[in-house]
């Protein structure tokens, strides 16, 4: 873990080059003014790192436990830096809250400093600070939200973030205190101190009103526009190998590429398979069905769900195997386990069924309990069991068809069956080399918005990005930002820097299904006959029902390309994009 702890503290260091930092460094300065030595700087910048870092590892479990809006906690730091603005401009009110400061720190048995360097009053300006700031998100601090959000904090976690928060912490100071020293040492500005703190005082305010109405994010598009370089300040060391195999590690994952768990033999796992207890509704079969009712066939477990472009991929394969070894004591259980709220549906399950020609029982697992009796993370995932009950096998996404095949095989002559020794022959669709990654709109997941990784839940109006970097989408019109997904408003559209050959996308339609449609341009121009998926006619959706949507198709051409929607109705919501 020394490699991920090293470029967590080198990540956080070079933040201060990102512009999503830059809307605090005029408050951190404004703030380091009111002070003369090095306690105030020090102050607000432990303040930032603990509020951020805390916040970071503990907003999802504390939503939980006391239900309230995080952006609340946002709004109350607004005020904070607010009050401490006009406390600048006016000096008798400074004096005040240096008191106030001052006496509540001394209820917790602080003593804070009498000479006015403030250390106190500088380190809640720094907690307020810490609420307000969403860093740009690499991969490092996604891994951490995501392990957070998902209740995975263990002390590595932890640890983590606390190098992460150092490294934007040290430069932070630097800059606090080398912008106060050289204001108080130059002679013309130390003569008008008074006037320079209101000018800040007017600054912080300003500041807090565009924190406040989300004219930050506007600015920080303009500057990135300007300058799109900038961004690679964040994600700097995302495409390093090393780094990527210490985030699988802390993430618990295995590599997608590789898919199933590290072993020379073709059984890889020995265990009692779990049972099916917790499934709220079985589909293609008259009757629940266990472990138990099962044993003497060999068993083939697939947790999936129908938006998932791997899980589809890799269903082909799995009927086959059902329809081929069915009457030889094979049997298939599809696991639905869904990831979108909309997924729970049992319509739209059945739908999916009969156009995936899915003949073997399907179990809904809409409370996640057959889920997590198997300990399972992924979609697909595939555990086979043989005719005793034990797991002999498990493998975590596409890929590997021929070796799952010849296990089932194996297994079936096991229990004294008479298989031959063919392998179905059907074209793998594992998509080869470099492709964009799974991009989720909904702000609990999201993670490559440009240029800040992230949006705040609410209604906002958003302007278009003309330089985006690859892997990252950009917003115009009005969007609903939810935790699942973004539903548009007036005007919406949406840009996206992608690398791949085939384009897919979540969406739900709006009330009106008929006026549901979205346009599709590929650099600049409406999809045609050379690049359109198998969705889009005459350069158009229509979204009448809630599933995956091929947008893109280049013919097996892979490429770097700029894709744009244009939506033609309110309400339609956007979940995800996945890339093949």
């Amino acid at each position: 873990m020394l490699i991920l702890f090293l470029f967590a503290f080198l990540s956080g260091l070079i933040t201060i080059l990102a512009p999503c930092i830059w809307p605090l460094l005029p408050i951190i300065l404004s703030s380091s003014v009111a002070g003369k030595g090095h306690q105030r700087p020090l102050g607000i910048t432990l303040g930032i790192m603990l509020s951020f870092g805390l916040l970071t590892l503990a907003i999802s479990a504390l939503v939980r436990i006391i239900p309230f809006n995080p952006n609340d906690l946002r709004l109350l730091a607004v005020l904070v830096i607010a009050v401490l603005g006009v406390s600048l401009i006016v000096p008798r009110l400074s004096q005040l809250s240096e008191t106030l400061v001052g006496r509540i720190a001394g209820i917790f048995g602080v003593n804070n400093a009498k000479n006015g360097n403030g250390f106190t009053s500088g380190f809640v300006t720094g907690l307020s600070l810490g609420i307000v700031w969403a860093p740009c998100a690499g991969p490092i601090l996604a891994a951490i939200a995501v392990l957070a959000a998902t209740g995975k904090v263990s002390l590595t976690v932890v640890a983590v973030t606390f190098f992460y928060v150092l490294g934007a912490g040290i430069p932070l100071f630097l800059f606090s205190y080398g912008g106060q020293q050289l204001i108080v040492k130059t002679k013309f500005i130390s003569r008008h101190l008074l006037q320079i703190q209101q000018v800040f005082g007017i600054l912080m305010i300003l500041a807090a009103l565009a924190i406040y109405t989300n004219y930050d994010q506007y600015l920080q598009v303009k500057i990135l526009n300007a300058f799109p370089q900038l961004n690679a300040a964040g994600n700097i060391f995302g495409s390093n190998k090393d780094l990527q195999k210490q985030l699988n590690a802390l993430k618990g994952a295995q590599n997608m590429e590789t898919s199933s768990l590290t072993n020379n033999g073709l059984f890889n796992t020995g265990y009692t398979a779990p049972d099916f207890n917790g499934g709220t509704k079985w589909l293609n079969t008259g009757r629940p069905l266990t472990i138990n009712s099962l044993k003497g066939k060999v068993v083939l477990v697939d947790f999936w769900t129908y938006t998932c472009i791997n899980c589809i991929r890799t269903l082909p394969y799995v009927t086959a195997w059902y329809d081929k070894y069915k009457s030889q004591g094979f049997i298939v259980i599809g696991v639905h386990t869904p990831e979108f709220e909309f997924e729970k549906n049992t319509d739209n399950l059945l739908s999916a069924i009969k156009r995936h020609n899915i003949h073997y029982p399907v179990v809904q697992d809409n409370s996640y309990k057959i889920w997590n009796s198997y300990n399972n993370q992924y979609w697909p995932a595939e555990y086979l069991i043989d005719a005793n009950g034990q797991i002999r096998r498990t493998h975590f996404g596409e890929g590997e068809y021929d070796r799952m095949e010849e296990a089932i095989q194996i297994l079936l002559k096991d229990a004294g069956k008479k298989v031959s020794s063919g392998f179905i022959n059907m074209p793998d669709q594992t998509p080869q080399g470099e492709i964009s990654p799974e991009t989720y709109l909904g702000s609990s997941r999201m993670q490559y918005y440009y240029p800040d990784g992230n949006i705040n839940n609410g209604l906002k109006n958003f302007s278009l990005a003309s330089n985006l970097s690859v892997d990252s989408f950009s917003l115009g019109g009005q969007w609903n930002i939810t935790n699942e997904a973004a539903i548009t408003g007036a005007n919406s559209t949406l840009n996206y820097n992608f690398t791949a050959d085939k384009v897919f996308l979540v969406l739900v339609p709006g009330s009106v299904k008929s006026n549901s449609k979205v346009k599709v341009y590929v650099d600049g121009k409406l999809a045609d006959k050379n690049n359109a998926g198998s969705d889009v006619v005459n350069g158009t959706i229509t979204i009448n029902s809630d599933r995956l949507y091929n947008l893109v198709d280049l013919k097996g051409k892979p490429g770097n390309h700029i894709l744009k929607l244009e939506f033609e109705s309110p309400g339609i919501q956007v979940f995800a994009f996945t890339f093949g």
